[in-house]
């Protein structure tokens, strides 16, 4: 079966790379750059991914316009990033970018119909997550309703979450099951060289690297 995933460049969408090409699919990898602050290190990290799964189409998409549309740390730089661990529990945080995985499925589903694809892969997780609400299940069940009324009738396309119900550990440790080339990934909401280990993302990365009993191969500061 064809599939499209989306790869961001960071280690949960690796990680869902990996287990669909591990799963046998002949996939598409769609990169989405969106104007956020390390955009051209997280394209890097997509082209030397695909460069090692060697999907048989890649395509990156620009939607910068939510950059413009803000409300986001991840776009507006006069927002700080948070630097301390989330918690879903503690409210949505100042990462959060507005409906943003909508905009990325939509895209994904476009491309899926065209290509004959019956799935679209996605790395979000519900468990170790910052509290996003476009990254529940329900969101994605959702918007297979809305793929389904939207399509062509003999187009049939499901939203594949793999990692839904996994920790970040849990997740670590299918990639090294799968030898997903961790050391391609990006992560930092902030830097583009070295990792800072301070923002949010690099904490939830190096705790899940830590309770897997593993070594994050990536620089940090």
């Amino acid at each position: 079966m064809r599939a499209v995933v989306l790869v961001s460049g960071g280690m949960d969408s690796l990680v869902t790379a990996a287990m669909a090409v591990d799963g046998g699919r002949e996939c598409a990898f769609l990169h989405v750059t969106y104007g956020q602050r390390t955009a051209a290190r997280e394209r890097r990290a997509f082209g030397e991914i695909a460069d090692f799964y060697k999907p048989y189409k890649r395509l990156v998409a620009d939607i910068a316009y939510l950059a413009d549309i803000g409300s986001s740390a991840l776009t507006d730089s006069k927002i700080p990033v948070p630097e301390e661990a989330p918690d879903g529990a503690a409210g949505i945080p100042a990462t959060y970018v507005p409906f943003r995985n909508a905009h990325l499925l939509a895209i994904a589903a476009s491309l899926a119909e065209v290509e004959s694809a019956g799935e679209i892969w996605i790395g979000a997780t519900q468990v170790d997550y910052s509290g996003y609400p476009d990254c529940r299940r329900v969101f994605f069940d959702a918007f297979e309703t809305a793929i389904d009324t939207g399509t062509k009738l003999d187009t049939k396309i499901s939203v594949a979450t793999p990692l839904i119900s996994l920790s970040k550990a849990d997740i670590i440790r299918e990639g090294l099951r799968l030898s997903a080339p961790f050391e391609l990934s990006w992560s930092c909401y902030v830097k583009s060289e070295t990792a800072c280990g301070r923002c949010e993302s690099c904490r939830l990365r190096l705790k899940g690297f830590r309770e897997a009993g593993a070594e994050d191969p990536i620089p940090y500061e």
